[in-house]
C-alpha cells in the first residue's frame, strides 16, 4: 500500500470517528435526559410512595378513631335502648294496672247496672198469687225462662204432613221412601221426605225498663174491657193523678194485664214507683197495680237443626178425589202394618193449586215435632 493512499484512507476514518464521537454524545446526551427523567420518576414513586403511607397511616388512624367513636356510640345507644325498655316495661306495668282498674271499675259498673236492672224488673213483675210446692232447681241464680216455639210450616200443594205415634213407624216410611197408594183401581205413588227446621237452641235476652210505658194489673174483672180501657185512659192522663197525656192503651189478653203508652218520657216512673193506684169506676173504686214495662232485645242465639221424628212429608200427591176421601184413604194405607205403617196420629192432606200452613209444636225433650 503506497503512502498516498494511506493517507486518504486516514482522512476518511478522521470523518467517520467524528460522526461516531457526535453519534456517541447524542446517545449519551439522550442517556442523561432518560437518566435525569428516571430520576425525576422515581423521585415522583418515591414521593408517592410516601404520600401512600402517610394516607395509608392517616387511614389507620381514622379507621381506628371512627371505630372506636363507633364503640361509644354503640355503648351509648345500648345504654339508652336499656332506658328506654326500662321506661316501656315501667309503662307496659302501668297500662296493665290501668287496665285492671277500668276492668274492676267495669265490672263494677256492670254489677251496680245488673243490680240496678234486677231491682227495676223486680218491680216490673205484676202481682200474682204464687206458692212453693217443695221442688227445687240448680243454678236458681241465673235469671231464665223457657220458650215453647211453634214453627208455622208452608205446604205445597199435591202434598200431606202424617205423624205416627212411634217414631220406628215414620222411620220405616222415610227408608222405604216409595210408596204405592191403592184407590180402588187406581194406584198413585207418593215419596216419603223427612221434615227438618232450624230451631233456637238458646236465647239471651236484654231487658231494660220502658221510659213511656207501664203495665196496670190487678183489674176489676167484672167490668168490661172497655170501660177498664176507657177509666184507665181518663185517670192516668190526668195530672193530678201523676199521669200525663196518654198515647195508647193496650189490653194483654193473656196475663189480664193493660200497657199504658205515654206522649212524654218523664210519666211512666213516678207512677210506676207509687205501685198502687185507686181509678174511679163510677160507682166503685178499685185498686191496681203500676209497674214498670219491659222492652226485651235479644242479644245472643243459637240456632240447631231439629228432625220431626214422628212426622213424614209425603209428595208427589195428584188430585185424583176430593179432599177428604184421598186425605181418608192416605190415612187407611200407612195403617196398615203390611204397608210398613202403624197408628197415625195425624194427618192433613193439601190439594195441588192451595196454600195450607202447618203448625208444628215441640212434643218431647228430644226435639220430637208433632203437627
Amino acid at each position: 500500500m503506497s503512502t498516498e493512499d494511506f493517507s486518504l484512507m486516514d482522512g476518511e476514518s478522521l470523518v467517520s470517528l467524528d460522526q461516531v464521537l457526535r453519534e456517541i454524545n447524542k446517545y449519551k446526551k439522550q442517556h442523561e435526559a432518560l437518566l435525569a427523567d428516571q430520576k425525576i420518576l422515581r423521585d415522583g414513586i418515591d414521593n408517592n410512595n410516601n404520600f401512600a403511607k402517610q394516607f395509608k397511616k392517616r387511614s389507620e388512624e381514622r379507621k381506628a378513631s371512627i371505630e372506636d367513636e363507633k364503640k361509644k356510640r354503640t355503648m351509648i345507644i345500648q345504654k339508652e335502648k336499656e332506658k328506654c325498655r326500662a321506661v316501656q316495661d315501667e309503662n307496659a306495668k302501668l297500662q296493665a294496672e290501668i287496665l285492671k282498674v277500668k276492668e274492676e271499675l267495669h265490672n263494677l259498673d256492670q254489677r251496680n247496672t245488673s243490680l240496678k236492672k234486677q231491682t227495676e224488673i223486680s218491680t216490673a213483675v205484676p202481682e200474682r198469687r204464687v206458692v212453693f210446692r217443695g221442688s227445687t232447681k240448680e243454678g236458681a241464680h241465673a235469671v231464665s225462662f223457657d220458650v215453647n216455639p211453634h214453627i208455622v210450616y208452608p205446604m205445597e200443594g199435591g202434598t200431606a204432613l202424617i205423624t205416627f205415634e212411634e217414631e220406628d213407624v215414620a222411620q220405616k216410611i222415610l227408608n222405604l221412601k216409595d210408596h204405592l197408594v191403592q184407590f180402588g183401581d187406581c194406584t198413585i205413588k207418593v215419596q216419603a221426605k223427612p221434615i227438618q227446621f232450624l230451631v233456637p237452641s238458646y236465647v239471651e235476652m236484654e231487658t231494660q225498663v220502658c221510659p213511656r210505658r207501664i203495665l196496670v194489673s190487678n183489674l176489676p174483672k167484672e167490668e168490661p174491657e172497655e170501660r177498664v180501657l176507657d177509666k184507665l185512659d181518663i185517670h192516668f192522663s190526668r195530672t193530678r193523678n201523676g199521669g200525663g197525656e196518654v198515647e195508647d192503651t193496650d189490653m194483654l189478653h193473656d196475663s189480664g194485664t193493660v200497657v199504658i203508652t205515654f206522649v212524654d218520657d218523664n210519666i211512666a216512673k213516678g207512677l210506676s214507683d207509687k205501685q198502687d193506684h185507686e181509678v174511679d169506676f163510677g160507682k166503685k173504686k178499685y185498686k191496681v197495680k203500676v209497674t214498670p214495662f219491659l222492652n226485651g232485645e235479644i242479644s245472643q242465639m243459637e240456632i240447631c237443626d231439629s228432625v220431626c221424628t214422628c212426622t213424614v212429608l209425603l209428595t208427589g200427591i195428584p188430585d185424583i178425589m176430593d179432599k177428604d176421601n184421598l186425605q181418608d184413604n192416605l190415612e187407611i194405607h200407612f195403617q196398615k202394618t203390611a204397608n210398613g205403617g202403624g197408628e197415625v196420629e195425624g194427618i192433613i192432606y193439601n190439594p195441588p193449586g192451595h196454600t195450607t200452613l202447618a203448625l208444628f209444636d215441640e212434643d218431647s225433650p228430644k226435639d220430637s215435632w208433632s203437627v
